[in-house]
């Protein structure tokens, strides 16, 4: 199944360093590099090319070479302008994103709540409703992503959600604010696995996870942009007879609304696509360029060439990618382990309210919290691409969340503000490996099939999880919600468990695996390779991220 692709790399003296995208490798004296084998290997090693041809319709195939080269440095250099012209609009989009969706926590510290006459648990209850709708548009988006294109179905999205996110300027009460979080989830949802099937034609696996890192850095860099947003907009209180929550749902649609217009013009379709009025005739990207995206793309993970991108699922490969057991303990991670600090997220600003802060300190206090976050986000993404780790790292997650939770509990009713501000600070800045999870599910998919709808299902257990969290803090347990933080105490302890549990299964698959296709002679796995019917990570060739 698997080549052995290689590269030859160029060192920091070598004249081919400084060589133009254009003009072919010369460097032949340095240390080759591996780009399908080591530590983001998908496959076992089968040297044979002819297994990793791409399909007739994939976009890419023209561009498609076996026997194709190129230097580190020039592969450097075209990941960087990937990182510029596709990963910071992906971020700037997610932006957006976040802006819609978490104003809402800016908008209670400005009286939302008593000025509609609704009371904490009417709010929770519009937090179940966005999650279930959330959660149900997930992966009829993700199909229709499939089906027309990432960069056609994005936009789209993003102009619907803001007319909808503007439109809560003229919330009522308690049914139009039911309506308006349903609907805003409804064309919110599959967006976050629509940007992960896109970034996934541009990037690696191995270097996927790195960049989602950005896209959940950006998620929370809002929280801080619109903490500043809000602590200039909701001082418009009273201008024309508005509450300031009014205008800032009117101001932060618009801004969504306009970005999804650009994006409309801005998103190629994939590497090979790129020429366009817009983006220029010539495109973003020469056609040594274009080889090397492809040939690398191909040979890290040779199912990204099984489909066309605006190819569809039937319902054969819908059913098939539902029932992939492997995926499971992924899904099931997916559902509990955000629990345990997600209410602190939810419940800063009424908290800090609580705790005697005016509107506007509490808005500014949010912001070392999302610094935190990011930090941390960051700095585990990197341990993970550095150390070739990713569900221990879920553990550190658990036992941090654990500790503060505990803390949470046992603090005297009469501490100070102070010290309540600094435990909610350090949960809601826990280590963030939601970017490493979702990585190793595309990872872990072993197909196109299966990875547009993983995707899909794994934000569907998160948006559960979320479900959950959203009413687990209740009215009758205010202000200290020491109930609360017992349950999410309890949760965090299982995640630890079954962080371990879902590693160790991994392992165990792999090992048995590589015990059966060590056995093997080479005439055997060469039949093998020849003749078998199984797909994706069911092949026996395959090896599990863990």
């Amino acid at each position: 199944m698997v080549a052995e692709f290689k590269s030859h790399g160029a060192t920091s003296n070598d004249e081919t360093s400084s060589t133009d995208l254009d003009s072919p490798s010369v460097d032949q004296t340095s240390g080759n590099r591996n780009y399908v084998h080591g530590k983001s290997t998908t496959y076992a090693n089968v040297d044979e090319v002819r297994y990793y041809k791409p399909v007739e319709t994939y976009e890419g195939l023209h561009r498609w070479d076996p026997e194709f080269e190129w230097t580190e440095a020039e592969e450097k250099k075209l990941v960087r302008k990937l990182d510029w012209r596709i990963c910071s609009f992906c971020c700037l989009m997610f932006f957006s994103l976040q802006l819609d969706r978490g104003n809402i926590s800016q908008a209670l510290s400005d009286n939302l709540l008593n000025d509609l006459g609704l009371t904490t648990n009417d709010y929770n209850t519009g937090q179940t409703i966005f999650y279930i709708s959330f959660l149900f548009a997930e992966l009829p988006s993700q199909l229709i992503s499939k089906k027309l294109g990432p960069d056609v179905w994005i936009p789209i999205q993003m102009v619907s959600w803001s007319l909808v996110a503007a439109s809560q300027a003229f919330l009522t009460g308690r049914a139009s604010y039911f309506a308006c979080r349903s609907l805003l989830a409804v064309f919110e949802g599959g967006f976050i696995p629509d940007m992960i099937l896109y970034m996934s034609y541009f990037f690696t696996s191995t270097e996927l996870p790195r960049r989602l890192s950005y896209f959940w850095s950006a998620y929370q860099f809002t929280s801080i942009v619109s903490a500043f947003l809000a602590f200039g907009i909701l001082r418009l209180r009273g201008y024309h007879n508005m509450a300031g929550w009014r205008w800032l749902f009117a101001l932060e649609g618009l801004l969504t609304g306009i970005l999804g217009v650009v994006a409309f013009f801005y998103l190629p379709p994939s590497p090979t696509q790129t020429a366009s009025k817009f983006r220029g005739k010539d495109g973003w990207f020469n056609e040594r360029e274009e080889k090397i995206m492809v040939n690398r793309v191909i040979r890290d993970d040779p199912s990204k060439g099984d489909m066309h991108n605006r190819q569809g699922l039937s319902f054969t490969l819908l059913r098939e990618a539902i029932w992939d057991y492997d995926m499971w303990p992924i899904y099931l991670l997916g559902l509990s382990w955000l629990i345990p600090n997600s209410p602190a997220q939810s419940y800063l600003t009424l908290q800090l309210k609580s705790l005697g802060f005016d509107v506007f300190q509490t808005n500014l206090l949010t912001i070392p919290a999302y610094v935190g976050f990011i930090l941390n986000c960051l700095l585990f993404s990197w341990i993970s691409e550095r150390f070739n780790e990713r569900f221990l790292l879920g553990v550190v997650t658990e036992a941090w969340c654990l500790v503060l939770l505990i803390a949470a509990i046992f603090l005297p009713a009469d501490a100070s503000a102070w010290a309540r501000w600094v435990i909610s600070t350090l949960l809601v800045s826990a280590p963030y490996i939601h970017p490493i999870i979702v990585a190793i599910t595309s990872r872990n998919a072993g197909s196109v099939r299966t990875r547009t709808v993983a995707s899909a299902i794994y934000n569907m257990m998160v948006q559960t999880s979320s479900i959950i969290s959203s009413n687990i803090y209740r009215d009758n347990d205010k202000p200290l919600y020491r109930t609360g933080n017992k349950a999410l105490a309890g949760i965090a302890s299982y995640n630890i468990i079954l962080y371990f549990s879902v590693k160790m299964y991994y392992v165990w698959k792999n090992k048995s695996r590589e015990k059966i296709w060590n056995s093997m002679s080479e005439s055997e796995k060469q039949h093998y390779l020849d003749t078998t019917t199984d797909k994706g990570n069911k092949r026996l060739d395959f090896r599990f991220a863990h």
